[in-house]
């Protein structure tokens, strides 16, 4: 299974509003795990079993609570059992289906 998530604190002490140091915190919970993981600016997206992935989820969403008196948890699964690997596989099917997608029909001028 994939589990995308997004955890800050909220009622913090940063003046600024940031939440960067906080949000490392459950990164390096999620990057510690050794599961397959792929953070981006929105979301930390990480691959496992049932239990595993979301073992790590509470633990990471235990470490922003460090942070602040609240925390806010987004979570999207995508639960496929029987596949792996799908962390990278599914962009590589999009990646391909992007590059037939660019070239013309057979039998099509392109006009």
């Amino acid at each position: 299974m994939l589990v995308a998530f997004s955890v800050a604190p909220s009622g913090g002490h940063d003046p600024d509003g940031s939440v960067h140091n906080a949000v490392a915190a459950a990164v390096r919970v999620v990057r510690d795990s050794g599961l397959p993981n792929h953070t981006d600016s929105m979301f930390t997206t990480i691959e496992g079993d049932w239990d595993e992935v979301f073992a790590v989820v509470k633990a990471a969403t235990e470490a922003v609570g460090a942070w602040g008196p609240r925390v806010s948890l987004v979570l999207k699964a995508d639960i496929r059992p029987g596949r792996t690997g799908e962390l990278t596989s599914k962009v590589e099917r999009l990646e391909a289906a992007l590059e037939a997608a660019a070239a013309p029909p057979d039998g099509a001028t392109g006009r």
